[in-house]
Order: structure tokens, then C-alpha cells, then sequence
């Protein structure tokens, strides 16, 4: 970047001074009381994100049969909507007061109430209880999460049966919300059309809003195949069905337990996979976006009650980081990673309204003194984006093999017809650089050919008038 004259940095901006906005994280597994949410909502609003997802918890709110003690989620969900957050709650999980196999699971996770009337109606009568408490603050209720998976659908896998259960809990949660938006899915595998058929066959397609999904990879081109197919599937049953990106992250150590375990995952590598991933998942155009997770906390989705090291299992998929302490319990200063950074430079820059869109930009490899060799001529990721002041930005990375390989190169373009100061943004760094004049061309008629500007393995922007502040 020397070449280059840096003229600033992204200005932070907090969840409280954003209206609206794509950008979400994570805050599950409070239900299992695994962090200290009181250490982490001040740092979170100076992440500047929105949407918040929490787990409501069954199993810690109603400890006798009827009675539900919601003071532990009321606290979750007052805290992030005072500091500007939107809370949006995925129902879950058993309760070993209806289920007795719940009584051998830590957190009851993965424990369905269908085999029996007793179970349908407590669950149904758990989601009407918390829909009515929390109406007025949360109007997004999410059924279930990854009933795709052995570990969250623990008797045995079945798209016909979270079907079924997402028609008798949205008809619960109407009941008392009629104008609420109901979410099914929250599967781990988008690319299982025939689970996710199968589920909306059942009756799923008839009765949601919208459709979650969770996509841990470091390769997020995946995302340009599986929304797509996922979008026209959800279309054969309902056009008007939203998608919503629920959980996708990386670890930043690579003895992490979960998803992506034993990958060479680092800090950096984590921060580069959750700004390729966060840009992706807005070219997609998905309703909203949420990164898995706020904090480093235990996995405890295999736990037994009563075997502590069965769920000592620590995740590192926090944008914050933690200790551990003898429980398994998130402690210490709960310290922001790189990773907090970066993803605050993305929600800064992507606040407020945007539009996805086409621009009149077009490669053009040059001979570069940087490389003494010609730009980088491989394929790229680019998109465009609008912003209501006429502003406009170009995305562009090269999606690498992102635990094996850091890539550095130049790359030039010819622009056609785009007003305002031309800008380059690292949205990993949150630097804001000028070009020097001879990296800029007039080509004639409106035109401009844009020389050997750097090209990363993350997004970077190139903008054109006050797209990033």
C-alpha cells in the first residue's frame, strides 16, 4: 500500500446511530449461560451491528410446568435494544419437564417435543408465552436451529418432521403475533435441497416468512451457487419467502472445537474470512446477515449433564475474545480480535441504505512496475453498490485458498461513466487512501483507466464520492 497516500481511517459508528442496516451477529447460547452478556453489550454496540441473534431457552425459562421465568431473556433483550440492536429469538431448545431424555442433555439441545401430546402442547404453549411477553421488542421468531443435524435433531434426522413442527409452532406463535415474521429452516446445509424439500413439502413452504441458513466455509464463492438454488427452490413454494444469512464464521485458533475445527485458522485468517464472507453474503442480497459469534464461548452441543468435560468443548469463533474458566464458563476482560475491527469497518461503511447493482467497470491488465511482470490476470470476486447520495463502490478480492495462501498483487480497471472522488478502502485495516495522479489515466469520452491499484485475498473498495466516511 506505500504507493498509495493514506488520507484516513473508517469512522466507527455505533448501533445506536445506525437506523438500518444488513449487518447481525451472533449472542447464542445464553440459554446455557455459557458468557457474561453484561461484559459484552457495551463493545458490541461499537461493533456498529444491528441484528442480534439470541437462543430463548426453553429449558432455563420454565421450571415448572406452566410458569416461565423470562427475567434472564428480558435483561439479553432490554441491554441490546437499548444500545440500537434489533434482538431476533430462535426458539429452542427441550425441556426435560416434558421430555424425559432432555434430563441426560446439557441445555436439553436437540431434544424435539413431538412424540407426544403432553410435549406439542407445552411447546406450543412455551411459544406463546414468550411471542406475547416479548411483543413490542421482537417481531422475528426463528423454529428450531440446524434440525439438519444429528446434534440439534438428536433422535434422528427428519425434513418431513421439522416440516410438520414449523407448521404447529407457526400457528403458535401467529396466535398471539399475527403480523410477525416467522422464520423456518436455520439448517447447517443449504446445499441439501432435498432436506430443505422436504421440510417445505411438509408444510413449511405455506406457513414461514422467511428461511435461515448457517454456511461455515472459508470459501465463500459457495455462496453465489447455494443462494440461488436455495432462492428458487423457496420461490416454487412461495416467491415471497426472504432468505437470511443466520450463522457463518471462522475460528481464530486452530484447536477450536465446532465448526471448521483443526483448520489453520489465525486471528488474521479469521478477520480476512469474516469480511470476505460479510461482502458475499450483501452481493447475494440476502435480508440480513449474521456472524457467528459475538464471543469465545463452549460449543455445549453434545453435553451430558453431569459429565463436565463432555461440553468443555471451546469454540474461537468470537470477534471478542475469552478465558476459560474450571466450568467452561467465557471469563476474563472479553478482549476485541482483529476480527472485531474488521467487521466494524464493514458495518460502518455498509450502513444505513444501499443498493447492489451493475457498474460500468472492466478489467484492463496493465504492465505493473510493483510485480515487474503485468497485474494479477486471475479470476476475481467484484460487485458494485449504490448508496442514496450518488455515491458508489466496487468490491474486488481474490478469493484464495484462504488457510493455505496470502496473495498480494495489482490489478487496473477502465470505469465508464462514474462521478466523484475516486477512493481505495481497506476494509480489513479500515485505511482510506488516495491515488496518486499517474495511477489514474483519462481515457477519453467520460473514462478512466485505474492502473495498478493492490489486490488482496479480503475486499477492498474502490469508491467513487463519499461512499465510506
Amino acid at each position: 500500500m506505500e504507493q498509495l497516500k493514506k488520507i484516513g481511517k473508517i469512522a466507527p459508528k455505533r448501533s445506536l446511530d445506525i437506523r438500518e442496516s444488513k449487518l447481525g451477529i451472533g449472542f447464542e447460547k445464553l440459554d446455557r449461560n455459557v458468557f457474561d452478556p453484561e461484559k459484552a453489550y457495551d463493545k458490541l454496540e461499537l461493533v456498529g451491528v444491528k441484528w442480534v441473534r439470541i437462543q430463548s431457552g426453553w429449558q432455563r425459562t420454565e421450571h415448572i410446568k406452566g410458569q416461565y421465568d423470562f427475567e434472564w431473556i428480558d435483561k439479553v433483550v432490554d441491554n441490546l435494544i437499548a444500545r440500537g440492536m434489533k434482538p431476533w429469538i430462535c426458539l429452542c431448545y427441550g425441556n426435560e419437564l416434558y421430555n424425559e431424555e432432555a434430563k441426560e442433555v446439557f441445555g436439553a439441545v436437540g431434544i424435539a417435543p413431538i412424540f407426544n401430546d403432553e410435549q406439542k402442547l407445552g411447546w406450543a404453549n412455551y411459544v406463546k408465552a414468550t411471542v406475547e411477553h416479548f411483543r413490542g421488542r421482537v417481531d422475528h421468531w426463528e423454529i428450531w436451529n440446524e434440525p439438519d443435524g444429528k446434534w440439534c435433531w438428536k433422535h434422528g434426522v427428519s425434513g418431513a418432521e421439522y416440516g410438520q413442527f414449523c407448521v404447529d409452532t407457526a400457528a403458535a406463535i401467529r396466535a398471539v403475533a399475527p403480523d410477525a415474521t416467522v422464520i423456518g429452516g436455520a439448517v447447517c446445509s443449504p446445499g441439501n435441497l432435498a432436506y430443505i424439500n422436504e421440510a417445505l413439502d411438509a408444510g413449511m413452504g405455506a406457513v414461514i416468512d422467511a428461511f435461515s441458513f448457517h454456511e461455515y466455509t472459508p470459501d465463500e464463492s459457495k455462496l453465489f451457487e447455494h443462494i440461488p438454488a436455495l432462492r428458487a427452490l423457496l420461490a416454487s413454494y412461495n416467491p415471497k419467502i426472504k432468505v437470511i444469512q443466520g450463522e457463518s464464521g471462522s475460528q481464530s485458533r486452530s484447536d477450536g472445537c465446532g465448526a471448521l475445527r483443526g483448520g489453520a485458522w489465525t486471528p488474521l485468517r479469521q478477520a480476512k474470512q469474516c469480511v470476505r464472507h460479510a461482502i458475499a453474503d450483501l452481493i447475494t442480497e440476502v435480508e440480513f446477515t449474521s456472524y457467528f459469534s459475538c464471543m469465545d464461548m463452549i460449543e455445549a452441543l453434545n453435553g451430558k449433564v453431569g459429565d463436565l468435560n463432555s461440553y468443555l468443548d471451546y469454540g474461537y469463533f468470537g470477534i471478542i475474545g475469552a478465558d476459560f474458566d474450571e466450568n467452561g464458563f467465557s471469563s476474563g476482560e472479553y478482549s476485541p480480535k482483529l476480527s472485531y475491527y474488521a467487521y466494524q469497518n464493514v458495518c460502518s461503511v455498509f450502513a444505513e441504505k444501499f443498493d447492489v447493482c451493475d457498474l460500468p467497470i472492466l478489467r484492463a491488465v496493465q504492465p505493473s512496475k510493483r510485480l515487474l511482470a503485468s497485474d494479477y490476470g486471475g479470476k476475481l470476486i467484484t460487485h458494485g453498490f449504490a448508496k442514496p447520495n450518488g455515491s458508489h463502490a466496487f468490491a474486488y478480492w481474490n478469493s484464495t485458498e484462504l488457510l493455505t495462501t496470502d496473495f498480494e498483487s495489482t490489478v487496473s480497471f477502465r470505469v465508464a461513466n462514474i462521478p466523484g472522488q475516486i477512493r481505495l478502502v481497506d476494509l480489513l485495516h479500515g485505511d482510506i487512501y488516495e491515488l496518486p495522479e499517474d495511477m489514474i489515466e483519462n481515457a477519453g469520452h467520460n473514462t478512466v483507466l485505474i492502473k495498478n491499484i493492490p489486490v488482496t485475498d479480503y475486499p477492498m473498495l474502490l469508491t467513487f464520492g463519499d461512499f465510506a466516511e
